[in-house]
């Protein structure tokens, strides 16, 4: 049996968190790290991310997903990944997600995320 958390616990849990805590996403061009702080990109603009309720121990963005329109920050930036925040400034620092892919960002470019999904391991 593998460790982890009941499938009831787990969507609890992820609808808890993306409620308070992850509802506007930052860009960055590495590991946020543990306060979400760490390689910020240079447009800083948080979008909103809206989410659809947790299943199967997962929680994907449904509705409204984050977008960055006509760069204005800093030609040829490569961003690898991005962090999930409770407000559009400040705020409390909820997640971290590695993109599937890097995207490198050139003046006037758009980057669309086309899905966010956080899950917690269960037990089998």
């Amino acid at each position: 049996m593998a460790d982890g958390v009941s499938t009831t616990v787990a969507n609890s849990a992820l609808d808890n968190m993306a409620g308070t805590n992850m509802n506007n996403a930052q860009l960055h061009t590495g590991a946020p790290g543990s306060a979400g702080t760490a390689n910020v990109a240079s447009v800083t603009t948080r979008p909103a991310v809206t989410w659809a309720s947790a299943s199967g121990a997962s929680k994907s963005a449904n509705g409204t997903l984050p977008s960055w329109a006509s760069w204005a920050g800093v030609n040829g930036q490569t961003i690898t990944a991005i962090s999930l925040w409770s407000a559009s400034t400040a705020g409390t620092f909820g997640a971290a997600i590695t993109l599937s892919a890097s995207v490198t960002m050139n003046t006037g470019d758009t980057l669309s995320l086309t899905a966010i999904t956080i899950s917690i391991p269960t037990a089998s």
